[in-house]
């Protein structure tokens, strides 16, 4: 009985070891989705990652928006029990710096050519997602849910008119809705937009201008806003111009309400075109569908007197928490990397109208028919593409960004509304946007 004993006993010491071992290591990551489409998604993918690795248990939590997250980031941050990946969105990236919390993914990959078999390849990303997430030299946070602003056109309308084509310049916006608005069945007014700050910085950084100096926060820290410049100034007088025409359609309802407005102007046929963010491309293209017209999309119109030079990217990185142990920053890595596979990297294009942000991906899709049948889908990532990298299209980084972003809404809101000169506006735009500037960095420059 004694030897029987001992050797159950033994054999319990060997296999104690084994059920350790085999326990997974939990991977928390944190997003601002709730959504079937997009949470839905980054939890199948979880789940066949640990499948793939039982190593791992990645668990992806969804948050009702992205303050609602960073408020869950920072209290988990005073209690010492930060997630292992974090969302932010693109405007955020100066603040996710400061904050302390994040390392950069290149530092965390050390070289590495694969984690777990899992490629590491930086520079297969679309150029202008490279370029936003590349700072101080190093690819700092991984991209995944990534848009471009462009326009939608109600062709069936613009048809009517005789105008052929989707207006590729302000010029030729002005031209549309001079026909359009002459027809006997024309819409309320021509286009739209929503009051969002992104819009602004798309339509400046497409002219080459920068939003902030020391090349937009990229050589350095920046100090100062610089929307006072010429470019920003083209944009407020041809948008001055065009509500003076009643050609554009403005509710009053700015930032993140205003666009709730413009769907609904679309969709009624209440106006012709819009300017939207093309993640929303699969919604928009449907609405055609639903209401019996013809939605083409196409690239966000320029000012054709400085030319264009490129669009920015919208949307949002996954960012790596700093002091994670080496098993869990590995697993970490191998799920951000898997996340961006050529295969999840087009089916999360497909699913929710988002980029597909490597070259693989969109070469997948490609080849697979998928923009043949779908061209709608292929502009972003063809204005992306086309894009010339400035220090204008790669965006600026600049702490406080959601604030200034109010400033500047506040500030078009003013000149669609009001008789105020858009140069004065724009001076004093500026100013305000400067204070925030300079107290933030007080607070968190080194």
């Amino acid at each position: 009985m004694r030897k029987l004993l001992i050797v159950v006993a033994l054999l319990l010491l060997a296999v104690v070891p084994v059920f350790a071992q085999a326990t997974p290591v939990d991977v928390p990551v944190w997003i601002a989705f709730t959504d079937a489409s997009r949470l839905g998604w980054a939890q199948e993918r979880a789940a066949e990652f640990n499948e793939m690795f039982p190593q791992y248990n990645v668990v992806v939590t969804g948050y009702a928006n992205y303050e609602e997250l960073f408020a869950a980031t920072a209290l988990a941050a005073e209690q010492g029990s930060l997630p292992a990946i974090v969302q932010y969105f693109e405007v955020a990236t100066q603040d996710a710096r400061d904050s302390g919390y994040f390392k950069a993914i290149e530092d965390a990959v050390a070289g590495r050519t694969e984690i777990n078999g899992m490629p590491v390849n930086f520079d297969d990303f679309v150029g202008p997602v490279q370029a936003y997430y590349t700072l101080d030299g190093k690819f700092t946070s991984m991209p995944w849910n990534t848009s471009s602003a462009i326009y939608f056109s109600n062709m069936t309308i613009l048809n009517a008119a005789g105008v052929e084509n989707a207006p590729a310049t302000w010029a030729e916006l002005d031209a549309a809705c001079a026909a359009i608005m002459a027809l006997d069945s024309a819409p309320e007014y021509c286009w739209t937009f929503p009051n969002h700050g992104w819009f602004f910085e798309q339509w400046i950084a497409q002219q080459n201008e920068n939003f902030a100096n020391n090349d937009n926060g990229r050589a350095e820290r920046a100090t100062e806003v610089t929307i006072n410049n010429p470019g920003a100034l083209a944009l407020m007088s041809f948008l001055d111009e065009q509500a003076a025409k009643g050609y554009l359609y403005y509710s009053g309802a700015q930032g993140g309400n205003s666009w709730a407005t413009v769907d609904q102007a679309f969709s009624s046929q209440q106006v012709a075109m819009a300017a939207y963010s093309s993640s929303d491309t699969r919604t928009y293209t449907q609405l055609g569908v639903d209401n019996g017209f013809e939605v083409l999309a196409s690239f966000l119109p320029y000012n054709q007197e400085t030319g264009w030079t490129g669009n920015l990217i919208g949307g949002a990185s996954l960012w790596l928490v700093d002091g994670l142990s080496a098993e869990v920053e590995d697993g970490a890595l191998s799920f951000l990397l898997y996340l961006n596979t050529p295969e999840n990297a087009a089916s999360w294009h497909q699913t929710t109208g988002y980029i597909a942000v490597t070259n693989a991906a969109n070469e997948l899709l490609r080849g697979e028919g998928w923009f043949d049948e779908n061209p709608n889908f292929s502009v972003a990532a063809d204005q992306l593409a086309q894009s010339t990298i400035t220090t204008a299209t790669s965006g600026a980084l600049l702490g406080a960004f959601p604030s200034i972003r109010n400033v500047v809404t506040a500030a078009v809101d003013t000149v669609l509304l009001t008789d105020e000169d858009p140069a004065a506006v724009l001076e004093a735009a500026q100013a305000e946007a400067n204070v925030i500037l300079e107290e933030y960095n007080l607070l968190n420059a080194e």
